[in-house]
């Protein structure tokens, strides 16, 4: 039997999902999960599509890969900061569904299937994320789930998924705004609790449109909504700068539950310096970012674990509060950032950044008034990443940096009445 044209399966889509709507049926997610920001490791960035196990036994996507990482996350010490997701990302697939239409994992690479590594994980006390799309093809090229949304959702929910991240390749964003909300509705009724991450407003943006963050904030966990991240510094620089604009005041929608999602974690990889990899996991701290690294945990060094792992960096992005910071300040290459970690100005992080690419030091002096810190009081001011302890600051008192180029100053305020 032929399938039905794009145009049909979306008129199908959204037709049901209205009358879902119609008869009070719940389609907005509701799953209890993302309270503080998902913390874990995928492999995208790092490990791309590569499927040539003959030459690359060791880095090719295959459940071998996926059971080292998750070994190391327990070995490493990276399981008790938090970081409990193992994500699958694009190219597991057979290129072709079963007879049934179930997805099939590579029968080579993933010889004992998604459901038994997914065990594998849970007895290591993680948990498993896989990949798809709403098109009608994964980016790389494997079956999407346009025309599939039910039938994905129960086998990944059969198999023992823990998070479903759906890319939008090759699809239609006229479609999206009933697909990704038809596959939350198909997630619901499946009665798995799974972390729902998606696509969907990336890719209003990359067409020129404002996101809805509201309404997607109803379906979603977590969702992208800019490009993905690459191996540079001037990625990770783009992707700030993105949030610091904040067109569409998408910093409002973040929450317990709902945040967004700057993408992955790059600190560990080539590209960035000891300098720039501060910088990311502050920033990301901040802005209440999901954690998800994309490294080779087999080959990490000293003071990039201790970054990875710093304690104040995880308490101040998993703050309970799920509030995202955002920039107050911007004078040229120098910004200042402030994430409440209260609702009544009783504590906070904050960064001053300095984004020159060369030169020497950028000297800072600031008070706490102007970081929206008021308290009379006074409060504890220690520097994030060493937990070293600056004094008992008063609103009207300066706080002195030296920010190095590309670089950050990230600061804890906390009130102690």
């Amino acid at each position: 039997m032929d399938k039905p044209s794009r145009k049909t399966g979306a008129r199908t889509v959204r037709f049901v999902l209205s009358l879902l709507l119609v008869a009070g049926v719940t389609v907005a997610l509701e799953n209890g999960l993302a309270l503080t920001p998902p913390m874990g490791w995928v492999s995208w960035e790092r490990y791309r599509c590569n499927v040539d196990c003959d030459i690359e036994p060791d880095n090719c996507i295959s459940e071998n890969l996926y059971m080292k990482m998750a070994d190391l996350l327990v070995s490493e010490g990276y399981k008790d900061k938090g970081y409990e997701y193992v994500n699958i990302d694009d190219c597991w697939m057979e290129k072709q569904r079963d007879a049934n239409g179930t997805l099939v994992a590579d029968r080579e690479r993933f010889p004992h299937g998604i459901k038994w590594l997914a065990d594998y994980v849970h007895n290591l006390g993680l948990k498993l994320g896989i990949y798809e799309d709403f098109g009608t093809f994964t980016c790389g090229g494997y079956p999407g789930s346009k025309f599939y949304l039910q039938k994905d959702a129960e086998t990944f929910a059969a198999w023992g998924v823990d998070m479903l991240k759906l890319d939008g390749c090759y699809s239609d964003i006229s479609d999206m705004d009933y697909g990704y909300p038809a596959m939350s509705f198909f997630m619901n009724q499946t009665g798995r609790p799974m972390l729902y991450s998606c696509s969907w407003p990336a890719y209003v943006v990359f067409s020129g449109q404002i996101p809805d963050y509201k309404k997607i904030a109803s379906y979603c966990n977590i969702w992208r909504n800019y490009a993905d991240i690459q191996d540079s510094w001037d990625s990770v620089k783009g992707i700030i700068e993105f949030y610091g604009n904040d067109t569409g005041n998408f910093s409002l929608v973040a929450g317990p539950g709902n945040f967004n999602d700057p993408d992955m974690i790059i600190v560990g990889d080539y590209g960035l310096s000891y300098d720039q990899q501060r910088t990311q996991m502050a920033m990301w701290a901040i802005m209440a970012s999901p954690l998800l690294m994309s490294i080779d945990l087999r080959n990490v060094k000293p003071e990039t674990k201790a970054l990875l792992q710093n304690d104040n960096v995880i308490r101040v992005n998993q703050d309970a509060h799920g509030i995202q910071g955002h920039r107050i300040v911007k004078q040229g290459p120098f910004e200042v950032w402030m994430k409440p970690m209260s609702v009544d100005a009783k504590g906070g992080a904050f960064a001053f950044l300095n984004l020159n690419d060369g030169g020497g030091p950028m000297q800072v002096s600031m008070n706490l008034q102007d970081l929206g810190l008021t308290q009379a009081e006074g409060y504890n001011v220690t520097e994030g990443f060493t937990g070293q302890f600056i004094g008992v600051l008063k609103p009207h008192d300066l706080i002195n940096a030296s920010v190095d180029p590309s670089g950050v100053w990230f600061g804890i305020a906390y009130f102690d009445c």
